[in-house]
């Protein structure tokens, strides 16, 4: 099967992320058929299911021996269907691209990185392919995975534009509760009005990303960034509100650790309590993600590079993706994946030809690299 009918085979599979989506179908239907596409070409399959419903495949090309391994990671979940535009299950061809949803995120590159695992041979290392799970969401999926399977060298297919990409920001997700005292909206000699000290915290997070945008710059990356994500609070018109809750999303480059992170905005928080009347706060830190950078001269960079045939781009992403637990587990890897454009909007396409040619320069590394 060539990348691009198999392609139109994983789109047409609804695989929407339920930690999305509550509801969604999730990775049970295509990692059942991703499981029947790699026995029919005598892969050895292992499907992993610590939560159920939510599989991850792994597909081992076992080498003669005495080769380097790789695994070619890609996740099968996609974002919500609603609100696409047409059928987002139905693949469609126009003018050289393919629309769907999970066309370009990223059921390209798992069909790319499928076929050229298949059409390596000859080799003495293994090749591993990981199709995982909710990586739109927790990367629970190559979590699992790096818990069994371990390679010398990995690429991850998530889109490029056909582009090398050697590093992505992390993240760090930490909530705000402001704390008021609530009293009724006659009373302003009772009542703390934590939305309004809430304001307080919100102009210092502003001058924070301030601060960030003009301090140290990562080559490729730039600096951290900071937000707010969610807020809510109060409970009526007429009441004081007695707690205010702030989502805030910081965007970490490397360097930038979770822990520097919250010291930072409970240094924030500290000024805030010392200057502001009344004002009380307390912070939690949610999840977080450390960011990736790869080594430009490891090997597997190397090889992939020479399979090109032309001068490199090297990027960067903003975005996270699984390549930072690929590389917190000593495993030496890359981004490369495939052109297109509609990553989680109401239209989504790949270009074909960027698919034919992400394949090919697959096949070649796998290869170079495992022969």
């Amino acid at each position: 099967m060539n990348p691009r009918d198999l392609l139109a085979r994983l789109v047409a599979i609804d695989s929407v992320n339920p930690d999305l989506v509550p509801g969604g179908r999730g990775e049970r239907e295509i990692a059942d058929f991703c499981a029947r596409w790699f026995a029919e070409r005598g892969f050895e399959v292992h499907l992993l299911e610590r939560r159920p419903g939510r599989p991850s495949l792994v597909a081992v090309k076992k080498g003669s021996g005495g080769g380097k391994s790789l695994m070619l990671n890609g996740h099968i979940d996609t974002v919500g269907l609603a609100g696409y535009d047409g059928d987002p299950l139905l693949p469609e061809v126009r003018d050289g691209r393919m629309f769907g949803r999970g066309t370009f995120d990223m059921k390209g590159g798992v069909a790319a990185m499928m076929v050229a695992a298949a059409r390596a041979e000859n080799l003495r290392g293994d090749v591993i392919v990981a199709c995982v799970a909710d990586e739109e969401h927790g990367s629970s999926g190559t979590a699992e995975v790096l818990e069994r399977f371990t390679a010398d060298a990995a690429i991850v297919t998530e889109p490029s534009h056909l582009e090398v990409t050697l590093a992505h920001k992390g993240f760090v997700w930490l909530d705000v509760v402001v704390e008021g005292r609530a009293a009724h909206g006659s009373r302003p000699e009772l009542g703390v009005d934590a939305i309004a000290k809430a304001g307080h915290f919100l102009v210092a997070l502003e001058q924070l990303g301030h601060d960030l945008a003009a301090g140290p710059r990562h080559h490729l990356l730039g600096t951290g960034t900071v937000h707010a994500s969610v807020i809510s609070g109060g409970e009526e018109a007429s009441t004081y509100p007695s707690s205010c809750r702030i989502t805030v999303e910081r965007r970490t480059v490397p360097g930038e650790s979770p822990q520097r992170v919250e010291d930072e905005l409970r240094a924030v928080l500290d000024r805030l309590h010392d200057t502001v009347p009344d004002f009380r706060a307390t912070l939690t830190r949610g999840l977080a993600r450390d960011p990736f950078e790869a080594d430009p001269d490891a090997e597997i960079v190397r090889t992939l590079i020479a399979n090109l045939g032309a001068p490199p781009v090297i990027r960067a992403e903003p975005f996270w993706t699984d390549c930072a637990l690929l590389d917190a587990a000593g495993i030496p890897c890359l981004l490369f994946g495939v052109d297109g454009a509609g990553a989680h909007a109401a239209t989504e396409h790949i270009d074909l030809a960027s698919l034919d040619r992400l394949t090919d320069v697959l096949a070649r590394t796998v290869t170079d690299f495992c022969g």
